[in-house]
């Protein structure tokens, strides 16, 4: 009886994520068939023809097609479920602001009923079983490599993720008036969740909190102490799209969340090696360990600051180049799509680059041997 508790406990924990993968695809496969779900009416498109092609330019000679298509389909739920509908649709090649739609797509109609006859036109593109198979695949890659490792780091994304809804959510509710506290404070939350759920509650992962918090608080006094000497200038506030409440201190948590991150990485990178560093070799003094940590933090320095540039590169680009294509001037471009994401990638920087020195000096202090801070100095 007892073998028989152990090889069923030993499948499980052998199989689990192949069977929680197995149980995600047959969620894909029922959201690709979740019509009936949708009140919206939705049509899949059985056929496309294009009935014309235009050239098109404009003033500042950008060019572009204009095509027209005929969109034959079926409609696959509600009270007109099973009728035939022709669609047209027109759209830009450059799909900006227009789609063009494929055979077996389906899309969300607004049905209109003019003296008996049924019409309609396209309100958006179906896309949630694009999104439930990339989110399947995700999860599946996490659980079957990392296992128990990659099953924590989903716990901590989908716990963060409720909670900056919440936070969106109390923010709304106060009309941004304290803005700065709800994130300030959400930033503190996100960094304790994650590390506790990741590296589970421990010394090392009180040592990565304070490094965290340590390195995302430092970054953002050292940006208000220029911001209050340069008085703003440069930065170009205006250029937040959609704001509705005061700028700058929405700025200030963007940049406060988007620290943090980077700032995470880095001290759990250094403070792991570093806690690796002193099981293998107990008798290392604090020294030793400040140096070694030192050390790892100037060599993942440049890939983290090279990762937020890229980053910041590709959420700007397609802005930038339209600016451009508009006979923009390219400094008239840069202050109205990427002076903000400069001055936010160049507060994170500061955070790595400060952040080294205090994981560094943490754990030597709270690992280091016998040796004290003050020795550390010869």
């Amino acid at each position: 009886m007892i073998n028989g508790t152990k090889d069923t406990h030993s499948f499980w924990q052998r199989w689990w994520p192949y069977l929680v993968v197995i149980l995600g695809a047959l969620l894909v496969l029922g959201v690709a068939h979740d019509d009936q779900l949708y009140q919206t009416p939705i049509l899949k498109i059985q056929s496309v023809k294009q009935i014309s092609s235009d050239k098109q330019t404009d003033q500042f000679n950008n060019e572009d097609r204009q095509v027209e298509q005929a969109l034959h389909g079926v409609i696959t739920n509600g009270p007109n479920k099973g009728k035939h509908l022709q669609i047209d649709n027109t759209f830009l090649k450059s799909g900006a602001t227009t789609l063009g739609y494929h055979t077996g797509q389906k899309v969300f109609l607004t049905v209109h009923h003019h003296q008996g006859r049924l019409s309609a036109t396209i309100s958006n593109l179906k896309r949630d079983t694009a999104l439930a198979f990339t989110v399947w695949l995700t999860i599946s890659l996490l659980l079957i490599m990392m296992r128990f490792s990659g099953f924590m780091a989903l716990a901590s994304v989908v716990v963060n993720g409720v909670l900056f809804w919440l936070a969106v959510s109390w923010n709304t509710n106060t009309q941004g008036g304290i803005v700065l506290v709800i994130f300030g404070g959400l930033a503190i939350v996100f960094a304790a969740l994650t590390l506790l759920i990741v590296i589970g509650f421990n010394r090392q992962m009180l040592m990565t909190l304070l490094a965290t918090i340590g390195g995302t608080a430092l970054s953002i006094v050292v940006a208000l102490i220029v911001f209050a000497l340069t008085h703003e200038r440069g930065v170009y506030y205006e250029s937040m799209q959609y704001v509705t409440q005061l700028p700058r201190p929405l700025f200030l948590a963007e940049t406060i969340l988007g620290s943090l991150g980077a700032v995470m990485d880095e001290s759990t990178d250094i403070i792991a090696s570093l806690m690796a560093l002193k099981t293998e070799k107990p008798d290392i003094s604090a020294k030793q360990i400040f140096k070694s940590g030192r050390q790892i933090g100037g060599e993942i320095m440049g890939p983290l600051v090279n990762v937020l540039f890229f980053i910041f590169v590709a959420e700007t680009l397609p802005l930038a180049l339209l600016f451009l294509k508009n006979a923009n001037s390219w400094g008239y471009t840069f202050n109205m799509t990427m002076s903000l994401g400069v001055v936010q990638s160049l507060i994170s920087g500061i955070g790595i680059v400060l952040t080294i020195p205090l994981a560094c000096g943490i754990t030597s202090l709270m690992i280091g041997g016998h040796k004290s801070w003050g020795r550390l100095q010869h």
